[in-house]
């Protein structure tokens, strides 16, 4: 009876200890297995102009996240292969291993950290509002009492949330799912105003809106993977090193007409 025992401890200890080494064994092959594939599976926004946008008209993806994917897969020798994602599913995406890695405006967050494994920020924004010219509103206290649209699954809400508390506004809200169907409420007078990240937003001026000049929150971007990933996100990182040091990061921001937000010191 002893002796059973004792062999039913040495088997769970060898069952422990497998499963403890064996994601890591899998994590280190994901280089070389990526490469062996000879594809890197981005998830991509394809509604963010100048970010992630799928242009019907050329049947391609463009943005300032498209050329940063493209980099990343040359450096690795392989092809990139782009999944359209959106705020509620990039997530399940990495979770389920659809994807190889994440640049999709994911703002870095300690929740998304605690749950992802996250780079560098390789942008900065700070949340912002799209207003109707005709609104004649100016300032952020101008939309006390208003309707606010943000995007399902973003952090906006929350953030705006704790902005009304601070200065004590009001605002109510309509969550939609994607960035076309708030530009499209709000040109249809069914909110006041679209809130997301200013650059975003950019991408959504027409001659009848204008952003607020005011913003606040300033914003990290982060290319993610799933917290299985031990080695793909250090190799971006030193890319995005890299890529600070020689201007690649800046020439990428020109070409796309983005000016990422200063970052506001403590």
């Amino acid at each position: 009876m002893l002796r059973r025992k004792r062999l039913t401890l040495y088997l769970l200890s060898c069952i422990f200890i497998f499963l403890l080494f064996y994601p890591n064994s899998t994590s280190a092959n994901q280089l070389s297995e990526i490469k062996k594939s000879g594809v890197l599976k981005v998830g991509v926004k394809q509604d963010v102009p100048n970010f992630g946008y799928y242009n019907a008209e050329t049947n391609q993806y463009e943005g300032m996240e498209i050329d940063i994917a493209k980099k990343i897969a040359k450096s690795l020798g392989v092809k990139p292969v782009f999944v359209p994602t959106t705020a509620q599913t990039r997530e399940p995406l990495m979770d389920n291993g659809q994807i190889d890695i994440l640049i999709a405006t994911y703002t870095i967050t300690p929740e998304r950290k605690a749950n992802y494994n996250i780079s560098k920020a390789y942008y900065h924004d700070e949340i912002g509002f799209l207003v109707r010219k005709n609104s004649h509103i100016k300032t952020i206290k101008e939309l006390d009492g208003k309707h606010i649209g943000v995007a399902q699954g973003a952090t906006t809400k929350g953030n705006l949330e704790k902005y009304a508390k601070e200065h004590k506004l009001k605002f109510s809200y309509a969550q939609l799912g994607s960035f076309p169907e708030l530009a499209i409420s709000l040109y249809a007078n069914r909110i006041d105003a679209f809130s997301v990240d200013k650059s975003i937003l950019s991408g959504y001026l027409s001659p009848h809106t204008t952003i607020l000049k005011e913003g606040f929150n300033t914003q990290e971007y982060g290319i993610a993977t799933s917290k299985q990933d031990k080695v793909l996100i250090p190799y971006v990182n030193k890319l995005l090193v890299s890529w600070e040091k020689d201007g690649s990061l800046k020439h990428i921001y020109q070409k796309f007409k983005l000016k990422p937000a200063k970052v506001k010191k403590e």
